[in-house]
């Protein structure tokens, strides 16, 4: 994988304003927040999408983000938040190093702002795609 910044991040080579650290997971302020509390969770393990992350950087993960979900509540009184993380260029994702987003949502021009342009399921389809999806499972 090439290198990023989150990479000189984790490894101390550019300073962050650190919210939490453990083994495995680093998140710190984003420098260019949404919104007052905007979070950066992201794993050591170098990955750039969740697909190629592996079973226990995500389990790390996962454990924290309930925790820092908290905080940012409590810090800044917003009940709501988008929880972001996208994978691709396509997808938006601008660092090529899985991470998250904790973006506090304190009002409509606050936060991320988005467009869900969704689509019929058909039946038929569905069930076919549910079973094609759970057989590929690893």
């Amino acid at each position: 994988m090439a290198e990023t910044v989150f990479s000189r991040i984790i490894r101390g080579e550019i300073p962050c304003h650190k919210v939490y650290e453990d083994a495995h997971v680093l998140a710190f302020l984003d420098i260019n927040p949404l919104s007052r509390g905007h979070v950066l969770v992201v794993p050591k393990e170098a990955a750039e999408t969740m697909d190629r992350l592996s079973d226990d950087s995500a389990a790390a993960v996962g454990r924290v983000l309930p925790r820092l979900c908290r905080a940012v509540v409590a810090v800044t009184g917003c009940r709501e938040y988008n929880v972001l993380e996208n994978n691709g260029p396509g997808a938006h994702q601008a660092i090529a190093h899985v991470h998250f987003h904790i973006i506090p949502k304190p009002s409509a021009r606050e936060g991320l702002g988005i467009s869900w342009p969704s689509q019929g399921l058909d039946p038929a389809k569905a069930t076919a795609l549910a079973r094609e999806l759970g057989a590929a499972l690893t």
